[in-house]
């Protein structure tokens, strides 16, 4: 669903993160994406600014909307839901991508981490 490693693993958070959205983008594979001009590399990765049919917009990986007959639409499912954890806090990583991981904390709540604030546990 939301990347490329699928084995779960035990993490600790190095550095706090807090979340920068409070309604992120979301799409479901096969949904319409607009995607606009603006890009960013972030940690070596490039991001595409992007609009959700549902009006919300925020970064997306580049490889998640392929782009036919000028209609972009999502590959696989997003959400752009990021954790909000501080330092020491132990994480099970599910999935990562472009210098993110997605990951559960010990409530069951989900979210995308940078991959940089995270170690193996």
């Amino acid at each position: 669903m939301h990347g490329r490693s699928a084995v779960p693993q035990q993490l600790m958070v190095t550095a706090d993160h807090q979340a920068s959205y409070d309604d992120p983008i979301a799409f479901a594979a096969g949904e319409p994406v607009t995607v606009t001009d603006r890009t960013d590399v972030w940690d070596g990765h490039r991001w595409l600014w992007a609009r959700a049919a549902d009006g919300r917009e925020g970064w997306i990986p580049d490889d998640l909307v392929e782009t036919r007959l000028g209609v972009s639409v999502g590959l696989k499912d997003y959400d752009a839901r990021e954790l909000s954890c501080r330092a020491g806090e132990p994480l099970t990583g599910l999935a990562s991508t472009h210098g993110w991981t997605w990951c559960r904390n010990a409530s069951g709540e989900l979210g995308w981490v940078p991959s940089r604030n995270l170690r193996s546990a």
